[in-house]
């Protein structure tokens, strides 16, 4: 139990008695940070909800898209981190299954999903290359059972997230507009409960996640079953299509205490509910042990008198064991029976709604120790330098993860993993992209624009496939908010991200906040994760294959940017300087002419310039299309800089863009028309991937040598250490 002194005391005064042991747990449970959001709830206000395309519904556990004809997506980000830490096998797994719950629950069909992973240095460390490698088999092996493609994601390895891990995994669903759950409900109403049976995996599990993981509570991480997930998704779109479902939630945080009282709450009605009725994986399970455990492939449905009968009978068709546990009441009370006798009787709105908190901020007093900072001399071989870049866990290829997943069933997989932005195909012929975005190191340094920086590169990103952002989802991850300095990190970096998305006009249709994300070594870094879909109309850029004499073009500019980049620290050691800083105005204009040249037909590939910088870009398209270019750095617009901070700087809203000889001059006279910073860089050509800054040759990497580090240096170090 984790209500503090001054919530107990709030709780009394509200309920106007003490409360009975039951009670308080469900309390608890509803209050945990992870389900309250009591820290960061009055903070969150700040972020754009609206848009035109943003459907908003009673108790959504999803963002809605209109994406025209009659048709919507859905997406949901959540989070596993704490399980996952302990677990990774089943605490990555079972947070798959939870978020295709989230999209389930507004009744679209999951089509998707993509996961953000984050470890400590598994160059160095045993265990979190076997925290790694666990984590990718569980979101795999529950992925590919369920027959949802895991179509992107990214992942970032740096010290703080020793002996801890961060498992972000976001899904997308896909339905037409009229079949939409429309939460309501009337008295007498019945409450099933549909699904897996209720044990005693993940007691205690929102609480678990909201304080510092100091022990492996195993009893914490729920065990997953991906089979009878796959008959719970079938047996809900079946109901929905029968019209079965009046309302509906899924059972997440909190177990069945918040499910009942937060769907309660949004519908302004009262549930009275009985625990003996539940079905169970363990006879001798407490009722405070009922409600609030978190075991999974639950699903909490609302249904009248007249169609219950059918979604029984659905539910025996699907062999998907149910419960009619309660009804709906008008006295928007949540009542707890076990058979006749009450064991909790709790406004719902008094259960949802925790006290909130203001909590102090001040800035960090690290920042100061890492603005200024000594800059590295350039490295005399700076072929040796990229090629030990390509090595990066953080820049290596990932295909030894996505080669995991199957990323194909489904058949609307248009643009795989392994490029900037995943698409697919949906019914009324337009397409989907979407990516998630983070990066832990630049929020570190600057946690505004690191945050708004994130967002950016997810933009980037979509835009590189032809599509027009329409919404995003957020999650914000942080240590402990009860640290002035680590809340002001959450602050700064929740402001860029609202600051940028109303200059883009871009909503934030769901999101999630995950604090108290600490071990005994300290906080991690500051870990805004983004994702952002874009709509394409027409039809996505899929990348040409390079041919000899295409032509590389860069647009944006290369600043003094090197704060937070992979140079810094995984070549030089050094944790400071000046972090990339996105000039909003450059931002919308670099796009709006990147995929204005797209739809003209004037680009055969694009690709966004991001960790590693350009010479990693420009070497990716290389090896990539086995093709080698000589680049001219000199002729690259922005500061002035020495070789290497060309080469390697971060600079945000940069793109490179392949095109054919025959389309340059059309595509001269329109970047020049909108005033957007850019040059003819280089020309493929040969099997060497060679920098030059004026006549001098400052590195030559051979293509094949480049492909074999960059492809196999992350399965290499996983397998074999």
């Amino acid at each position: 139990m984790s209500l503090t002194p001054q919530e107990h005391a709030f709780l009394e005064k509200k309920i106007g008695r003490k409360p009975s042991p039951v009670e308080l747990q469900i309390v608890a449970a509803e209050w945990s940070e992870h389900c309250s959001y009591k820290s960061s709830k009055k903070h969150l206000k700040l972020l754009p909800r609206e848009g035109s395309r943003v459907i908003s519904g009673l108790g959504y556990d999803s963002g809605v898209l209109d994406v025209g004809d009659d048709y919507v997506v859905t997406v949901h980000i959540e989070s596993h981190n704490h399980p996952s830490a302990v677990e990774p096998y089943g605490g990555a797994a079972t947070g798959v299954g939870g978020v295709i719950r989230d999209i389930l629950s507004v009744g679209t069909r999951p089509i998707a999903i993509l996961d953000g992973l984050r470890f400590g240095d598994i160059e160095k460390d045993s265990h979190a290359r076997w925290l790694f490698k666990n984590a990718v088999r569980g979101i795999a092996d529950y992925g590919n059972c369920l027959g949802i493609p895991t179509i992107g994601g990214e992942i970032e390895f740096d010290k703080c997230f020793t002996n801890y891990a961060l498992v972000d995994v976001a899904a997308i669903g896909f339905g037409k507009k009229e079949k939409l759950i429309k939460n309501r409900a009337d008295k007498d109403d019945f409450v099933v409960l549909i699904g897996g049976s209720t044990g005693r995996d993940g007691i205690g599990g929102s609480q678990f996640a909201s304080d510092k993981l100091e022990s492996e509570n195993r009893s914490a991480v729920q065990i997953p079953d991906p089979f009878i997930e796959k008959l719970v998704i079938e047996a809900i779109l079946e109901a929905r299509d029968q019209h079965c479902i009046k309302a509906m939630k899924d059972l997440g945080g909190g177990g069945l205490s918040c499910a009942i009282s937060e769907i309660a709450d949004a519908l302004s009605v009262g549930i009275e509910m009985d625990v003996a009725r539940i079905h169970k994986r363990e006879a001798s399970m407490s009722p405070t042990e009922l409600m609030i455990s978190e075991s999974q492939e639950r699903m909490l449905v609302i249904t009248d008198r007249q169609k219950l009968p059918i979604l029984k009978k659905i539910c025996e068709k699907f062999r998907v064991p149910y419960s009619v546990i309660g009804k709906v009441k008008e006295d928007r009370m949540m009542q707890v029976r076990v058979e006749t006798n009450t064991i909790a009787n709790l406004p719902s709105s008094v259960i949802v709604n925790a006290p909130l908190l203001d909590r102090p901020a001040s800035k960090p007093k690290y920042l100061k120790k890492i603005e200024e900072i000594k800059k590295p001399n350039t490295p005399n071989d700076l072929t040796g330098t990229l090629l030990q870049m390509l090595t990066n866990p953080n820049i290596a290829s990932k295909i030894w993860v996505y080669g995991q997943y199957d990323h194909e069933v489904g058949i609307r997989t248009v643009v795989k993993p392994g490029y900037d932005a995943s698409v697919l195909r949906l019914d009324n012929g337009k397409f989907l992209s979407v990516k998630i975005d983070g990066n832990s190191k630049q929020c570190y340094i600057n946690p505004r624009q690191g945050a708004i920086g994130c967002f950016e590169e997810a933009c980037r990103n979509v835009v590189c496939t032809g599509a027009t952002p329409i919404g995003m989802v957020d999650h914000l991850q942080f240590g402990n908010p009860e640290d002035p300095e680590i809340f002001w990190t959450f602050k700064e970096s929740l402001e860029g991200i609202s600051e940028f998305a109303k200059y883009l006009e871009i909503p934030c249709v769901g999101g999630k906040v995950s604090f108290y994300n600490e071990t005994d070594n300290g906080p991690i870094k500051p870990t805004p994760l983004i994702g952002v879909l874009g709509l394409i109309d027409k039809k996505p850029l899929l990348t040409q294959k390079i041919a000899n004499n295409n032509i590389l073009v860069i647009v944006g500019e290369t600043k003094d940017e090197l704060g937070g980049s992979e140079y810094y620290e995984y070549i030089h050691d050094i944790i400071g300087g000046t972090s990339p800083i996105v000039d909003m105005k450059s931002a919308k204009l670099n796009q709006q002419i990147i995929l204005e040249l797209i739809n003209q037909g004037l680009v055969n590939s694009a690709h966004d310039c991001s960790k590693g910088g350009l010479a990693v870009a420009v070497s990716e398209l290389c090896i990539t299309n086995d093709m080698g270019c000589v680049v001219s750095i000199d002729k690259i617009p922005g500061q002035k800089l020495k070789p290497d901070e060309i080469l390697f700087s971060e600079s945000h809203s940069r793109y490179l863009l392949v095109i054919d000889p025959k389309n340059s001059d059309k595509i001269k006279s329109l970047l020049k028309q909108k005033n957007v910073s850019y040059a003819f860089i280089g020309k493929f050509s040969g099997s060497n991937i060679i920098f030059r800054n004026k006549t001098k040759t400052i590195a030559n990497l051979r293509v094949d040598k480049a492909r074999d580090k960059w492809l196999n240096s992350l399965e290499s170090l996983v397998t074999h250490g």
